[in-house]
């Protein structure tokens, strides 16, 4: 544990040196959205403030009984697993406080939100899947920040690498609830033993890969970005992988801060790289029927059943693989993962994560923050997830930032995510969760995908998006 613990300070201090230099700052999450079963489709009505003003915030060291209060969470989570999970933590607190805690999932929360929100009506608490959108409302006096208790308990549960995406302009609004690695492929190690494939350690070792499967009658890649309103983000994780890995992180940076626009020469070369991949006949199965019709969670049936032989995807993707699947067991069908190749012999990794943020003033409102902020949470969360994913070994999808968080509840595989972190030069959070929502959860989600279409060209996407940056 002393070990593991050392490992994650590591981590967390490489994400707060990335991270240090940008405008808005994270974990989480994620991450981007999550797909098919909600709970249910809309955010419960009460619980709402005016959000035209934060109030002072309410401390909650003096309350004795919260027994018949009421606090709704509304979020992206939204899969059996993943929002059956968090209610499980959730009940955990409930069951010793008496407060009735509801997590409600859907997966176009992120949309939700801005109606609710304007409408006066949102919910007690949010699971921010972009601080960007969380700063969005900081700013707007919407979103309250963190009692001095709350912010407390947080800092001591996470290194500032994490807590600082939730810092807008010198005051912490946000908690970290999820983290995510990002720059990871999932591969069946026996079927590139079948195949005499090698792990590829460069981008051309793996365009060489690509062509050499197809040579072979074999699929390289399964790839789907449709989710919902958020349809393309999945083009934008490639996009922000590969700018960091063709042209480094002082120009990713400047890239996020608009300091390079779009339409740069280096971004479009980007863009070109990822769909002429893509677009590589033979290169891709798309079980929707093409690329911007899939879904991004339906990809882990078909490399289990051999359909394709790779998958770019974060490591919250281990709760989309059918249930029972093994993982890096060394068995026929286990699924494993290898490090997305570097470019220039760096090791670049992007991660990403969700936030936790309140809109309404109450004492249990805060005490749910709290429990947010602590390791406890991070540990029923992970136990019930995995369970939730078919026990008995299974990937849970999940990893906390919580750096209490007991490791005991984690597989090794899902251990190795924080070893590949630890071994990287360069760590960065996802671009477009950073950037203003307008662009990064908008014009770069729509103009991209209407890019990977065809309807528009690399230059008509980048100048598109680029009109959209308030």
């Amino acid at each position: 544990m002393k070990q593991f613990k050392w490992l994650l300070l590591v981590v967390v201090f490489a994400m707060f040196a990335a991270a240090c230099g940008n405008d808005e700052a994270d974990d989480t999450t994620t991450a981007a959205p999550t797909e098919t079963t909600a709970a249910t489709t809309e955010a419960p009505d009460d619980g709402g403030t005016d959000t035209t003003e934060a109030p002072a915030t309410t401390t909650t060291e003096a309350m004795v009984d919260l027994s018949g209060t009421r606090v709704t969470v509304f979020g992206p989570e939204e899969t059996e697993a993943e929002a059956g999970a968090l209610q499980a933590a959730l009940d955990v607190l409930a069951a010793r406080t008496g407060i009735e805690i509801i997590y409600t999932g859907a997966r176009d929360a992120a949309d939700q939100i801005n109606a609710q929100v304007a409408g006066g009506n949102p919910p007690d608490i949010f699971v921010f899947p972009q601080p960007g959108k969380l700063a969005d409302f900081a700013r707007q006096g919407a979103l309250l920040p963190l009692p001095a208790d709350v912010e407390a308990e947080m800092a001591a549960n996470h290194i500032e690498a994490w807590t600082s995406f939730g810092n807008v302009d010198g005051t912490q609004f946000g908690i970290p609830q999820k983290a995510d690695l990002k720059s990871l492929v999932w591969y069946q190690p026996a079927a590139f033993a079948a195949g005499g494939y090698e792990i590829p350690t460069t981008w051309d070792d793996l365009k060489a890969l690509t062509n050499q499967m197809i040579a072979d009658g074999n699929t390289p890649w399964c790839v789907g970005i449709e989710s919902g309103p958020a349809t393309g983000w999945t083009f934008t994780d490639w996009v922000e992988d590969l700018m960091l890995r063709f042209h480094g992180a002082d120009v990713y940076d400047q890239w996020v801060a608009n300091e390079v626009p779009f339409s740069d020469e280096r971004v479009i070369q980007v863009f070109n790289e990822v769909v002429d991949l893509w677009n590589t006949d033979g290169a891709v199965f798309a079980a929707g029927g093409s690329i911007a019709s899939t879904g991004f969670g339906d990809n882990g049936e078909p490399l289990v059943d051999g359909r394709c032989l790779m998958h770019r995807q974060a490591s919250f993707f281990s709760a989309f693989f059918p249930e029972g699947t093994p993982a890096a067991d060394g068995s026929e069908g286990a699924v494993d993962v290898f490090y997305f190749p570097s470019v220039t012999g760096d090791r670049p990794v992007l991660g990403a994560g969700t936030l936790v943020g309140a809109f309404r003033d109450a004492p249990e409102v805060w005490e749910v923050m709290k429990y947010f902020a602590g390791a406890e949470y991070a540990d029923e969360r992970q136990k019930a997830q995995a369970e939730f994913q078919g026990g008995g070994g299974a990937l849970s999808g999940y990893l906390s930032p919580a750096i209490n968080a007991d490791p005991a509840n984690y597989q090794p595989l899902e251990q190795s995510f924080l070893e590949i972190l630890s071994s990287a030069e360069v760590v960065r959070f996802d671009g477009s969760d950073l950037m203003p929502t307008a662009v990064g959860a908008g014009s770069f989600w729509t103009e991209g995908t209407s890019f990977v279409n065809g309807q528009l060209t690399a230059e008509e996407a980048a100048a598109a998006i680029d009109a959209t940056w308030p």
